[in-house]
């Protein structure tokens, strides 16, 4: 059956007393480059500084008593680490997090800050996997996925149902894609709440797998993995890339300079603070003027937990 419009309705109103409703940024000077009217959901000024607080909430408040009694458990590098964390913190349950350990500090800090127990293992899949059963096995606490869960896709699609509410008639959205919790929860707000509305993903070129298995309908690897985008390092999943094939119009990649430009942009003309994954979407509008000009564009800028240290390495 799928994920229903009822379910995300429920899903927003299950999770709005805990997180903000956030707001919506223009920029003219952007919109002249990009030769295109772009309307900025600023998910970095969200609870936990990112979107990841919307599945995480809907998940754990999903759970009956019983599951919650014995802690969740996750594994992330980052956002969605923080976002169990602190759903967990809000509903008196204890965390258990795996994150890989070169982990940026500013994330490792603020899940540790909101009372969760972190785990560190070595930074490949594998070792998440194996490190989180270990725990899983040891308390029994339940398992919440960073993105192949309905519970946590729903909870992500709030964030362009809200887009869409506050911004009428939006050509199109474009959202980052990682593992794809957001993107396809992304599709399916604007299949179920605006059907004219076509979706885009923006991929870095130095972690390109989604591309490639949006083109194969399996998932695929990526071929290398080199970026700053650090929050898009993970493949799809099989609840994730089923509905990014059926309900998202393409994946553009664009390259490291091309998203550092697109960081640079957004310090310099909105002001605001922005993690690297977060401006890919924006890179792609700007490398891809023949798809977007003149039309109306909503983006989602989906985290702002960088790390300052390496920022002005990234803007020279």
């Amino acid at each position: 059956m799928g994920i229903t419009a009822q379910q995300i309705n429920e899903a927003h109103d299950r999770i709005r007393p805990y997180i903000h409703r956030t707001p919506i940024f223009t920029c003219n000077t952007i919109d002249q480059l990009a030769g295109a009217s772009l309307f900025f959901k600023c998910e970095n000024f969200q609870k936990i500084g990112a979107f990841k607080i919307r599945g995480g909430m809907n998940a754990v408040l999903s759970l009956t008593p019983e599951e919650r009694s014995k802690g969740i458990a996750t594994h992330s590098s980052g956002n969605h680490a923080q976002a169990i964390a602190f759903a967990a913190r809000q509903t008196g349950v204890k965390a258990y997090i795996v994150m890989p350990d070169n982990s940026p500090s500013v994330k490792v800090n603020a899940v540790k800050g909101y009372g969760a127990e972190v785990h560190f293992c070595a930074p490949n899949q594998a070792a998440r996997e194996a490190t989180l059963q270990e725990i899983v096995d040891k308390t029994g606490a339940a398992f919440i996925h960073p993105y192949n869960d309905d519970r946590v896709i729903t909870g992500q699609a709030t964030a362009a149902k809200e887009l869409i509410e506050d911004c009428a008639a939006l050509d199109f959205i474009l959202a980052p894609v990682g593992g794809g919790g957001l993107l396809s929860g992304t599709a399916l707000s604007a299949h179920y709440f605006s059907p004219s509305t076509g979706v885009y993903a923006g991929e870095p070129e130095g972690a390109a797998d989604a591309i490639l298995s949006f083109k194969s309908g399996k998932i695929e690897k990526a071929p290398f993995v080199d970026t700053i985008a650090d929050g898009l390092l993970t493949t799809l999943g099989d609840k994730t890339l089923p509905i990014i094939w059926t309900y998202v119009k393409d994946i553009l990649l664009v390259s490291e300079d091309e998203i550092k430009a697109a960081l640079k942009l957004v310090y310099e003309r909105m002001k605001i603070v922005v993690e690297p994954s977060c401006v890919v979407p924006l890179a792609a509008v700007l490398r891809n003027p023949e798809i977007f000009k003149g039309k109306k564009v909503g983006i989602i800028l989906s985290g702002g937990n960088v790390d300052l240290l390496k920022l002005s390495g990234w803007m020279s």
